[in-house]
């Protein structure tokens, strides 16, 4: 049975940013989590190289800590990965506001980065996401921004991430959700083109489902935008340098065009 927080991809997604979902979701946590209170921030302190190289640690956990290690990772570039709808190891023992019980009431957001001078500042795609997906959760849950404070604010003295300056992030999510900044760019829905293809994601239907199934080489070619045939492209879209979404927009099918069938 789905965990609570299935609301999880609908509401990044309609701020407009990229989502991807790890197989498993709605299924994975330490149990439920209990009545979401805020977000607790941090960085992964994972390898150099990749977008979200942290990802299996995040899901897995690792010897001394078992998974998932949050609900949400956020790629470098600027892909959210749904992790767990369900409780996580995240927050350990500390206290924001007053409430103490981090793992059962906060969502948390691992975001990927070294955590040393080699990776800062941060991408700014990646930042903006940190932003924007915070400030959506915010709204969502009926909070304001002091509900979002960094791991090492939760756990001072014992935790450092993230290494960015939280007081200036709060400010920035606060403007979000005050509608003074701009929002995020979203996919267009339909292709800027003689073709005019509609963006297409999971529930779609019909003969140009067909076509995307065969060309990214999915076992049964039925029509419907199901998980297979999403984590089918989003394999492609790694493969082709594109953000693994698993949605197909104008770029992804500018890419599909050169795969012969």
């Amino acid at each position: 049975m789905p965990f609570s927080l299935i609301w999880l991809p609908k509401v990044l997604q309609d701020a407009g940013l990229k989502v991807a979902l790890v197989d498993g979701w709605e299924d994975r946590g330490k149990g439920d989590i209990g009545t979401v209170k805020g977000v607790v921030c941090h960085h992964t302190a994972g390898p150099r190289n990749g977008n979200m190289p942290s990802l299996q640690i995040v899901k897995n956990g690792h010897p001394n800590l078992s998974g998932p290690l949050s609900q949400l990772c956020l790629g470098r570039d600027g892909t959210y990965y749904v992790v767990a709808a369900g409780k996580a190891n995240h927050a350990g023992s500390g206290v924001w506001q007053g409430i103490t019980t981090g793992n059962t009431n906060f969502i948390g957001i691992e975001a990927e980065n070294t955590g040393l001078n080699n990776d800062f500042p941060w991408p700014d795609i990646q930042m903006d996401a940190y932003r924007h997906g915070v400030a959506a959760i915010l709204k969502k849950i009926n909070k304001g921004t002091i509900m979002c404070c960094g791991h090492k604010e939760y756990a001072p003295g014992h935790k450092i991430d993230p290494l960015f300056d939280m007081n200036a992030f709060r400010s920035e999510v606060d403007a979000i959700l005050q509608g003074t900044t701009p929002p995020l760019r979203r996919i267009p829905q339909m292709e800027d083109s003689t073709t005019a293809r509609p963006t297409l994601r999971r529930g779609a239907t019909g003969d140009l489902v067909k076509q995307i199934q065969r060309k990214v080489r999915v076992d049964i070619v039925d029509g419907i935008f199901g998980s297979r045939t999403e984590a089918a492209v989003r394999e492609f879209q790694r493969k082709h340098s594109l953000v693994p979404d698993g949605i197909v927009g104008p770029k992804t099918w500018a890419a599909l065009d050169d795969v012969a069938i």
